[in-house]
């Protein structure tokens, strides 16, 4: 690996965490006019098409194997893992949710691990793992009473995150075959949609178009589509394809860390000392994790 595709590989990863941090605002201003399907739903229609206009050219798929991996990838990147975490939003506690999810890279390392003969995750990996998990209980927990037990909110959250893990070991291996990140990111995104089709024949949708007249959801709605779908996932794949599933994954840890700072600059919320122990947690953990890897091969000119 040379150190120009490390470094954009970092910066890719960074920049997706960075974006994701932030949608919450986004979603916020845009669950007064829709549902969380219904956002979930036009936001990825949005990325779809973006993606084919970027890239209009049809993928030729290999086989049935790689067929199989793509339709993976949708179902547990984009249908199980955006619903399980919107319903697990409605039954359990805002602050249990992102502790929760944020045990994703552990399961992606025993994933990587266990399905793709990865390397196994060490003392280090594990020690950042606890240090970012105690710094995002000290962001998520600030300012309520603790972490309430709802088993069935809570147990939505931790399948989601165990989704969300298959997708980045599925990701890491459809890399193998190739394609360009564009290409690979839209039928991924296709299955995704195709899968969510009978979730919407269950569960209340209305299209209701002329809500997008409002310009403040139709701003919304494009950042969410065009930049954290579209985008995001897109950068986020190039990230998995170059650094590995593992490496890349550790990056969720930044979350609850973008989401804090976003607040104080757009809601003007206050930095607590408890989130500024948090967040200093956090990146240590990130760091620490990050560390229990080889430093790449780089070829010296």
């Amino acid at each position: 690996m040379n150190r120009e595709n490390y470094l954009y590989g970092h910066l890719s990863a960074g920049f997706s965490i960075f974006v994701w941090g932030t949608t919450f605002i986004s979603t916020k201003v845009l669950l007064e006019s829709f549902t969380p399907l219904e956002i979930l739903f036009f936001r990825f229609i949005i990325g779809y098409a973006a993606l084919w206009i970027a890239y209009p050219h049809i993928m030729k798929v290999k086989g049935l194997k790689e067929e199989m991996l793509f339709a993976l990838a949708g179902l547990c990147g984009v249908t199980l893992y955006f619903l399980m975490e919107n319903f697990a939003l409605t039954y359990t506690l805002t602050s249990n949710v992102s502790i929760i999810i944020a045990v994703a890279p552990f399961f992606t390392a025993l994933f990587d691990w266990f399905l793709f003969k990865g390397k196994k995750p060490g003392l280090r990996f594990l020690a950042g793992f606890t240090t970012a998990i105690i710094g995002i209980g000290l962001i998520s927990l600030q300012g309520s009473s603790g972490m309430e037990l709802n088993p069935k909110g809570d147990f939505l959250a931790l399948t989601a995150a165990i989704t969300w893990a298959a997708y980045s070991v599925i990701t890491k291996k459809l890399g193998e075959y190739g394609h360009g990140t564009v290409e690979t990111t839209r039928r991924i995104f296709f299955y995704g949609l195709l899968f969510m089709i009978p979730v919407l024949a269950v569960l209340p949708f209305r299209l209701g178009l002329t809500r997008l007249l409002n310009i403040t959801n139709l701003l919304n709605i494009l950042f969410l589509g065009l930049g954290a779908s579209a985008l995001c996932f897109a950068t986020w794949n190039f990230a998995v394809k170059v650094l590995g599933s593992v490496k890349t994954s550790v990056y969720i840890y930044a979350v609850p860390v973008i989401t804090v700072i976003t607040s104080m600059l757009i809601l003007k919320e206050r930095l607590t000392a408890q989130s500024f122990a948090g967040i200093l947690l956090t990146l240590a953990g990130l760091i620490i994790s990050e560390s229990r890897f080889k430093k790449p091969d780089v070829k010296k000119h």
